[in-house]
Formats: structure tokens, C-alpha cells, sequence
């Protein structure tokens, strides 16, 4: 289930070129399983219509305040009153003035006003409106209030000038609101993710690697952002996007790798090892491609010293969790490997059964903590997986997962 799923979410459009954008978005949070209902101002409607946001959002569009039939059938206040999230996209400079002084002309600055429930921007304009003192004062008053403000993407605009100013992604937009509604029960977490495969090379053109695809650090690094850490993420060799709020630092070997991870190690809290990190390299790489040969290569492996133990010395009060991919012996291999690096807890999996291990968006896994207690788990998402791992986590700093604290966010003039 998602952070969305279920939830009632209003969305008000206001007038501007990237209103045609809200259509995606539209699609995207009814896709989340959410329930949409859309506001729009006048000047909203001449670029795209009531008709096509009833049609996308299965539910009838509030365009007025006073309207009779409108009013009977939605409301301004019970708008306010049963929605979970209020994300206004785009957000011109108009509307974000309006809110910023707490004026209440159409229905969406009233539905604003009557809001007690999170709220969410996205501006779009024009790159000298978006860089106008007032603007930003105006989003500043907004902010300290505790609207999030999903910032803009620079590029090509509509008005023919390149800058600051384009409409965030609407898939980005999903992702901000998906944090606004996940509790922030790892704030202040500083959570450092390994992920992905290394690739330790024979010569310029071959390497020796595995089959990780990184999808589950990637679903880690994720679910933590969305949770409120700090996130970076040291990746291997990957064509996954980078999770949104998320520093990746790429590596290709597993010396690169273990190097960026143990250069990083005292900026974070929490160490989650995900990656699947060779054990193995050629001992020499050759300096030139080599040639196919009738008798075959014989490609001699040298270890890789494990840089955990090492780490692990620097501890502190950092915790400590890795991954056990194993094909025999699962939970026994586990403890073992949990005891000798010194980790908090460890994710075991059995990556011959199927529905688990690599390349696949599921796995089964057993989290085994270090008092010997271990807590088994059914197939799931790898999303899912993540935040029973980062629930484990929660657990061991004692934190609670408190419901995002209601926003009082146009109620009051700066």
C-alpha cells in the first residue's frame, strides 16, 4: 500500500501555460490509488478545461465559490475540511501573493484559507517573475509557514526566455507529495546506501561482475528520503534514475566503491550495505583487449579485503545493516556474517527461490538483529521490503512514526 492509497487529495490549478500539466498529474495520483478532486480559477480554465479534469479525475471540478449546484454537490469548506493533502500546480505568482497575505477571491484562495491539512506549491512562470524579490518573498512567507514548496526545473519556457520557472515533472510533484504524507519518523536520520554491482575489469573492454540489478538499494535510498533522512547513495554500475531528494555518488570497482562509502562513512548515522560487492578481481588487468585464442584464458582472482570490519571499529552510534544474498544455509551464513562485521542487523534472502534475490522487484528476506532475534517476511515489493528495513531502523533509534502534523498554512497573514 502506498503512501497515497486512499488519500483525499485537492488540487488546484491556477492560470498559467503549465496548467496542461495538471492532466498528468491527475493521471498519476488516481494511478497512486488517491482520490482526486480538482479546484480551478477562472483564468485556469482557459487553458485547459473543467470537462477534461472531471473526465481524468472521476469527480466533479469546483470552479466557483457561490455556484448553487456546486456548492450542494462539494463545498468550499468541506472541500478544505476532507481533503488529506491540498497541492496547488501550477502555482503562478497570483495565487502564491494571494495566499501569501491570506486573501480569499475565488474558490481555490478559499478552500486555501479553510485548509487544515498539509499544502503543497509549484510554482511556474516566467524566469524574471520567479527571480522577483516579491515572488520570493512571497514563497518565503509560505514556506515559514510549512507549505512545501516543490521548486521549479530549469529549461526552455513557454514565453520563449530559458531559466528557472518550468513546472516540476508531475512525477516529481507525486514523489514530493508521497513525502508530505509519510511520517517523518527518521528526520534527522543521515542515511548513507550502498547500491548496484561492481565491475572489476580484465581488460579495457571485459569485466568480472554479478547479476545485482540495485533495485532494492535504490528502493531503500528512496523509501528513507520519503521517510525525512538525508540520503546519499553509493551506486555501482546502474541505468536506474537517481530517486528524487537523493545525492548519488557513482562507482564503478569495488575499491571505488568501498573507497566513496568509507569517505562518507562520518557524515552518516545509519550505513545501510546493500550493494553486492565482488569479492573477487583479475589479479593483473591486461592493458590491451585480449585476443581470442584457440586454447581459451585462464583469469586468476585475487580477494578483495573486506572494508567493514575496519569501519565497524569507527562505529560509534551509527547502526550498522547489511545484506546476505546466499543460495544455501541462509540464516546460518547470515549470523555468521552479521557477527564478523559487527552490524546492528542483516537482511538474509535465499536468491534461488523464486520471487526473490536479483533482477526482480520482489524478494523474501529474514532480518536477523544482532541479540539473535530474527523477524521472517512473506514476498513482498522491494518498496515494501524497504520500509519493513527502515521500520527495523526506527525501532533501534526508538523513534515514532507520528502522523504528519496538520498545517495551518494560508489561516494566518505573514
Amino acid at each position: 500500500m502506498g503512501a497515497l492509497d486512499g488519500k483525499t487529495i485537492v488540487l488546484g490549478i491556477s492560470g498559467g501555460i503549465a496548467a496542461y500539466k495538471a492532466a498528468e498529474l491527475v493521471r498519476l495520483l488516481t494511478a497512486r490509488g488517491a482520490r482526486v478532486h480538482v479546484m480551478m480559477t477562472r483564468n485556469a480554465q482557459e487553458f485547459i478545461t473543467p470537462l477534461t479534469m472531471q473526465t481524468l479525475s472521476g469527480n466533479p471540478v469546483a470552479t466557483e465559490t457561490f455556484n448553487l449546484t456546486q456548492e450542494s454537490q462539494i463545498g468550499h469548506i468541506r472541500l478544505a475540511d476532507t481533503a488529506d493533502l491540498i497541492v496547488i500546480a501550477p502555482a503562478t505568482a497570483d495565487i502564491i501573493a494571494k495566499a501569501a497575505v491570506g486573501i480569499a477571491d475565488d474558490i481555490v484562495t478559499t478552500v486555501l484559507l479553510a485548509a487544515r491539512c498539509p499544502v503543497a506549491f509549484a510554482p511556474a512562470m516566467n524566469v524574471n517573475m520567479y527571480n522577483h524579490p516579491t515572488v520570493t518573498d512571497n514563497l518565503a512567507r509560505l514556506s515559514a509557514r510549512g507549505v512545501r514548496i516543490i521548486d521549479p526545473e530549469e529549461g526552455a519556457l513557454a514565453c520563449g526566455w530559458e531559466g528557472k520557472g518550468r513546472l516540476c515533472d508531475p512525477a516529481a510533484i507525486v514523489e514530493e507529495l508521497e513525502r508530505l504524507a509519510t511520517p517523518q519518523d527518521l528526520a534527522g536520520e543521515k542515511i548513507l546506501v550502498t547500491a548496484g554491482p561492481t565491475q572489476e575489469a580484465i581488460d579495457p573492454v571485459r569485466f568480472v561482475s554479478n547479476r545485482s540489478s540495485g533495485k532494492m538499494g535504490y528502493a531503500l535510498a528512496r523509501a528513507a528520503w520519503r521517510r525525512g533522512a538525508a540520503v546519499r547513495m553509493v551506486a555501482g554500475p546502474s541505468a536506474m534514475a537517481t530517486p528524487r531528494g537523493v545525492e548519488r555518488i557513482d562507482t564503478v570497482s569495488a575499491a571505488q566503491m568501498l573507497e566513496a562509502t568509507a569517505r562518507n562513512f562520518p557524515w552518516c548515522s545509519t550505513l545501510i550495505m546493500a550493494a553486492a560487492v565482488a569479492d573477487f578481481r583479475p589479479a593483473t588487468v591486461a592493458p590491451h583487449k585480449l585476443k581470442k585464442r584457440a586454447q581459451g584464458m585462464r583469469l586468476e582472482l585475487a580477494p578483495i579485503e573486506d572494508e567493514m570490519p575496519r569501519l565497524a571499529a569507527q562505529k560509534g552510534n551509527r547502526v550498522l545493516i547489511g545484506f546476505a544474498a546466499e543460495t544455501h544455509d541462509t540464516e546460518a551464513n547470515a549470523a555468521a556474517k552479521l557477527k564478523a562485521k559487527g552490524l546492528d542487523l542483516i537482511v538474509a534472502n535465499d536468491v534461488t527461490r523464486e520471487g526473490a534475490g536479483f533482477g526482480v522487484d520482489t524478494n523474501i528476506v529474514t532480518i536477523i538483529e544482532s541479540d539473535g532475534s530474527r523477524h521472517p517476511y512473506p514476498q513482498m515489493s522491494k518498496d515494501e521490503v524497504a520500509n519493513v528495513i527502515l521500520d527495523r531502523l526506527a525501532a533501534l533509534r526508538g523513534t515514532c512514526a507520528a502522523k504528519p502534523k496538520a498545517l495551518h498554512a494560508i489561516r494566518r497573514s505573514g
